[in-house]
């Protein structure tokens, strides 16, 4: 009944043979109706009905270039095309009834990595991010309502619809509306504390489909070697088939959409071992082991997880702990040759070294866990700061995170030790910090041996 409502209500912008259902009036509202069309290229037919006096006007593509001009629906029927801005905005008129536009799903990439979120994909398995096509308000309050339908597609979207396959959606839902996958086949990865639902976009030449879900799964239980149940009851994540790529995984992003979704490219023709050594896919896994930091502080959520990318593969048996140790090594020294003597402050200030910032933050983060093993004499570690900042709400500060350090602590740790890393060259603790634990760099790798801290550094990856 929904589902009918919403298609009625959008008579004004459909065509002609279309029969009207009088819209529900509500204030303020928002709904969206999507079809997917194949001809003549795949795109996405938007009808969006204003509900309400108070409904918005003024709308915005939070990543503009794929629509150039909207259809603006008068409530007298009148017809007119409003020009979307150069930045993506979009007026209409106080009179506005309906809007409609056309989003094509091939939209030409501008930039890295661009159609990762404009449009990537082939035959009937599309890979987009929302804030692509999704014309929100531009000033969009948790109180504002939305409702979303999509046909001609099965859809995989951050959020879950109801029996009448509705979207019932919030302002703030809009605004991080996440990775969106049309098409494709499915699978379900079902894990101690939620499921993940999982797009799978185009065709591998070398792997079917239940061996990708299967390798998915066990990156997705490497989050549990570090929290005790799955961070989310449920997350969407899309894998893309890359044509010509042999690496199993290129790229991948987390977006904070609520919940967070997950988007990976997989190299079309790699090989079903290199999936094996892959870490981007339990990488991207491992933000959602803590809550978003809010405003962003990128060394300290890139840092955490590239630092429990190694421990977590560790911890399952996937590598061994001198494999993971011959990996930070590693990491270490590739930042070490980026960011040369620079300070870690002016590093991660300037942002101009993704290296420099992800491992010197991995750095603090190995800090953190061995000062916190040390001060409760191994009983409590940086697994447990992430448990409890976790528990302390869906999002958190930077100083949420010390607080939840010294609380697990004891006594005050987080700026005592930030502090001596922002102050001296990046990754100038290194070496004091390995030599306690008894790790060696050495020509093939990592030498572990025997320390005053040896046995902090076993506990770093045993199995949980």
């Amino acid at each position: 009944m929904a589902l009918a409502a919403l298609w009625g209500a959008l008579c004004s912008c459909l065509p002609s043979g279309a029969r009207p259902l009088p819209p529900r009036e509500e204030p303020g509202a928002l709904r969206y109706h999507v079809t997917y069309v194949r001809e003549p290229q795949p795109a996405l037919e938007v009808g969006l009905l204003r509900v309400g006096e108070r409904a918005p006007r003024d709308f915005l593509f939070t990543q503009p270039g794929g629509v150039e001009r909207v259809r603006v629906f008068g409530r007298d029927g009148s017809e007119r095309e409003v020009p979307v801005s150069a930045e993506g905005g979009v007026l209409v008129p106080p009179d506005t009834r309906s809007l409609r536009y056309r989003y094509p799903l091939n939209a030409s990439p501008r930039g890295r990595h661009a159609g990762f979120f404009t449009g990537m994909g082939e035959g009937d398995a599309w890979h987009v991010a929302g804030r692509a096509w999704l014309l929100r308000p531009r000033t969009a309050t948790p109180a504002l309502s939305a409702e979303l339908v999509v046909e001609g597609v099965d859809a995989l979207l951050p959020w879950t619809p109801d029996a009448s396959g509705v979207y019932r959606l919030r302002g703030d839902d809009l605004v991080n509306s996440g990775f969106h996958g049309f098409g494709g086949r499915r699978c379900m990865l079902r894990l101690p504390g939620g499921e993940v639902e999982v797009a799978l976009l185009g065709r591998m030449s070398r792997m079917d489909d239940a061996a990708l879900c299967a390798w998915l799964e066990q990156s997705a239980r490497e989050v549990l070697t570090v929290r005790r149940s799955f961070p989310y009851p449920r997350v969407t994540v899309r894998l893309v088939a890359v044509p010509g790529r042999e690496d199993p995984v290129p790229f991948g992003m987390v977006l904070w959409s609520t919940p967070p979704s997950i988007s990976l490219l997989v190299g079309q023709d790699a090989e079903p071992a290199s999936f094996t050594r892959d870490w981007v896919a339990v990488h991207e896994l491992l933000h959602l082991a803590h809550p978003p930091i809010l405003p962003r502080v990128a060394w300290l959520s890139e840092g955490l997880a590239t630092y429990y990318t190694e421990l977590a593969r560790a911890r399952s048996g996937r590598q061994t702990p001198e494999r993971a140790w011959t990996e930070l090594l590693a990491g270490f020294a590739r930042a070490r040759r980026a960011v040369g003597s620079r300070t870690m402050e002016d590093v991660v200030t300037r942002g101009d070294s993704y290296l420099g910032t992800y491992w010197t933050g991995a750095l603090v983060a190995l800090h953190l866990d061995v000062a916190l093993r040390r001060v409760t004499g191994n009983t409590r570690s940086l697994d447990d700061v992430l448990e409890r900042l976790a528990a302390s709400g869906q999002v958190a500060t930077f100083d949420d995170f010390g607080a939840a350090v010294d609380a697990i602590a004891g006594r005050p740790l987080f700026q005592e030790v930030v502090s001596r890393h922002l102050s001296q060259p990046a990754l100038a603790e290194l070496e004091p910090l390995l030599e306690a634990l008894g790790v060696e760099s050495v020509p093939d790798g990592a030498r572990l041996g025997v320390a005053r801290d040896s046995p902090l550094r076993d506990a770093l990856v045993a199995p949980r």
